[in-house]
């Protein structure tokens, strides 16, 4: 079949615009609201919210309700899991009351807990069974509908361009393929030419998913894959700007680099967003993972961050200090910033 979009033309998941070919994946635990909604005014083409349980997104649960959270963010993407059609449909529903655009279906989570439930990547031993749940989510909402997946459960049963290929006959409008066998978990390197046949095998747009952290990454993986746009994950972490830098390098636009200053505001902005989305006590525990990254990235980039910044970071309880540490990570530059 032809490709219904290509790299530099105008993208779309059913009727909605994506305004570059670089999308911000979705992380458990790490895309949470304000991240996506920093990473998405940089630039990102689209940002998708973390795996929400839609079991529990439809029995009330806070803690998937927060998951689920878009406030600020157009186009919001909402991803759903789960192995039982009817809560899928009513995830869904509930998904897009609270105003997503768009509904993404995990079928490429490998973490032991979730396919535990028979959801994730599990759900590529059983095809029929998660074209149901395709089916279920479909009918039940009027925004577009996509499914993450992985290449196959493991290299004995790659199959991949079957699901997709069922998932577009069932009204799917677009694709993202991570690069691996669940069993491969994130281990050795994502086979971006396995995803090509996925592109062959539907018309609908297919994202290229799987160790993508820098240009030349998406280059390489859209060379070998013909996707129509590349996810980025892990290498975004700590650095929210890179998946709009490498979606405007796609397109032939300038790539904006942002000032010491800036990525201290930027820091600053998602440590102080998290302890207003989960308050100050929960909140502080749960930015300790993007404090670690954000000091990562630093050091990458050429400032100096003593050690005593990077374990004050992650193991003060106080948002005073922490805010201190933070406005001195971009300050001693020892070469030229990434």
């Amino acid at each position: 079949m032809e490709r219904e979009q290509k790299i530099g033309e105008n993208l779309r998941v059913g009727l909605i615009s994506i305004s570059a070919p670089a999308v911000l994946a979705p992380l458990s635990g790490v895309t949470d609201v304000v991240f996506r909604r920093i990473a998405k005014r940089l630039g990102a083409g689209l940002v998708i919210s973390e795996m929400v349980a839609s079991d529990e997104l439809v029995q009330g649960s806070e803690e998937a309700q927060l998951r689920a959270e878009g406030a600020g963010i157009e186009p919001h993407v909402v991803q759903l899991a789960g192995c039982d059609p009817r809560w899928m449909a009513e995830g869904a529903q509930i998904a897009e009351a609270a105003g997503a655009r768009v509904i993404d279906i995990n079928m490429g989570c490998p973490a032991k807990r979730v396919i535990g439930g028979y959801s994730g990547s599990a759900l590529m031993r059983d095809l029929d069974h998660a074209c149901r749940l395709i089916e279920a989510t479909v009918r039940a909402v009027s925004v577009p509908v996509t499914v993450k997946m992985r290449l196959g459960w493991d290299h004995d049963s790659i199959n991949a361009s079957e699901l997709a290929r069922r998932a577009e006959n069932l009204g799917v409008k677009a694709v993202t393929v991570h690069g691996r066998t669940r069993q491969q978990f994130y281990k050795g390197h994502a086979d971006w030419k396995a995803i090509a046949s996925v592109v062959q095998a539907v018309s609908i747009p297919v994202i290229a998913n799987g160790d993508i952290g820098s240009l030349e990454d998406a280059r390489k993986c859209l060379g070998l894959s013909n996707a129509s746009a590349v996810m980025i994950g892990r290498s975004a972490v700590g650095r929210p700007w890179i998946v709009g830098q490498i979606g405007a390098a796609l397109q032939g636009r300038a790539i904006s680099v942002p000032s010491p200053e800036e990525r201290t505001a930027l820091a600053l902005e998602h440590y102080e967003g998290l302890l207003s989305l989960y308050g100050a006590k929960v909140g502080i525990r749960h930015a300790r993972k993007h404090l670690a990254a954000y000091a990562e990235a630093a050091a990458e980039a050429g400032f100096h961050v003593p050690q005593s910044v990077r374990t004050g970071l992650v193991t003060s309880d106080d948002s005073s200090v922490v805010m201190s540490l933070l406005r001195s990570l971009y300050i001693h530059q020892e070469r030229d910033a990434a």
